[in-house]
């Protein structure tokens, strides 16, 4: 393995290569793949969990080897795939960010002898697959959780950019809260900002300002669960879920739960079957079904919520529709182990959904396609003003 580390955020953008060899053929038969990644490999959230997962394989496998590079920003994109081809003789690409999805589309019209992936991104090609680890599951048994344990009837989001990713899995928590708590609203902060700690902090604070006592996030560190933290030792209970990797260590006291993304999973399948000459270039969008959305916070992948708050949430109690009278605790857990059968013993997305200008979005008994899910741009009706445009 050698790291491609950025010197500079500069227009004259560089990136230094540690370790000799790296423009030569290689006759060892093995598989190169580049990553490119939005933020720094010590973010602890995106960018951390991808790259734990490429040294997790370098380890598997003999037969692999792997570059990759930090901090890249999304219009700058084309430039490092160039230098992961032409300069690291790369077989094939991983590009880990939806923004940069033309540009990688762009590269595999260029170089239709490689082979690309891009994660959370839509566009196919002949060589160019997409793939990721869906979490909007996760979260609606997060806002499950977040409904019950508020005090004030008002819960927080810590958002980065106003895309469909971002906005269902706002609503998919959304309609958790609504769930175990119909009088609760979900207010939303945007930092415009993927790797953004400080921004990240500014914006929850504001939140508990504004009367949150309950905080998710999608932003790339541990910055959310920090402030809950530090109010907790304050003593203010403001609760926290973790993202994307296990943040028990930074939050022991303000987080109830979170969703983590098992990459490994997703990157093993492509891996092999690119060794084995199976690749193809579907949408792999994988759900709880698949184990890539695991709920929790801790490493431990049995421990789905924070043991200081088990007796806590087995006893509160909520009506269901179909389960009748049931613990919050015991409600998470059984809608967990649904969803693991998949999409159509239990989700979140079907119908009747109102968004909060009262349009009826689906309609009674309808689950939402992917594509829907995939387009997804509006607010569900318990959550405080509109998706921005930009």
């Amino acid at each position: 393995m050698k790291k491609l580390l950025l010197v500079a955020l500069s227009i004259l953008m560089a990136a230094t290569v540690f370790a000799a060899g790296g423009q030569e053929e290689r006759t060892d038969g093995k598989i190169k793949a580049g990553f490119i990644y939005v933020g720094p490999t010590a973010d602890f959230g995106w960018s951390y969990a991808h790259e734990e997962v490429r040294k997790m394989l370098e380890e598997k496998y003999d037969w692999f080897d792997s570059v990759y590079i930090e901090s890249v920003p999304e219009g700058d994109a084309g430039r490092y795939i160039d230098r992961l081809i032409n300069e690291e003789k790369c077989d094939i690409i991983f590009t880990t960010s939806f923004g940069y999805m033309d540009a990688t589309v762009k590269a595999a019209e260029m170089y239709p002898d490689v082979t690309f992936m891009h994660c959370s991104g839509y566009k196919q090609a002949p060589n160019l697959g997409t793939y990721f680890s869906e979490l909007y599951q996760m979260y609606y048994l997060n806002g499950l959780m977040a409904g019950a344990m508020t005090e004030t009837d008002k819960v927080g989001y810590v958002a980065a950019f106003p895309t469909p990713e971002l906005v269902r899995h706002i609503d998919a928590y959304a309609l958790g809260v609504k769930a175990t708590n119909p009088d609760a609203k979900v207010d939303v902060r945007w930092t415009y900002a993927w790797y953004g700690p400080e921004k990240a902090r500014e914006a929850a604070q504001a939140l508990v300002a504004a009367g949150s006592d309950v905080l998710a996030f999608t932003e790339d560190t541990p910055a959310v669960v920090e402030v809950g933290q530090e109010l907790m030792e304050e003593g203010k209970n403001v609760y926290t879920f973790s993202h994307y990797t296990p943040m028990q260590s930074y939050g022991e006291d303000t987080l109830l739960s979170g969703q983590i993304s098992n990459w490994f999973a997703l990157y093993d399948k492509i891996l092999t079957d690119y060794k084995n000459g199976t690749w193809s270039n579907e949408d792999l969008w994988w759900l709880a079904k698949e184990d890539a959305a695991r709920l929790g916070a801790s490493e431990n992948v049995d421990e789905l919520v924070n043991p200081k708050y088990v007796e806590t949430l087995k006893a509160k109690m909520v009506e269901t529709p179909d389960l009748g009278t049931i613990s919050v605790y015991d409600l998470v857990v059984k809608r967990y182990a649904q969803m693991k059968e998949g999409r159509e013993s239990f989700d979140p997305y079907v119908g009747p959904l109102y968004d909060n200008e009262g349009n009826l979005q689906l309609s009674e008994g309808t689950m939402a396609t992917k594509d829907q899910l995939l387009s997804m741009m509006y607010y569900v009706d318990n959550v405080l003003g509109s998706v921005p445009s930009e």
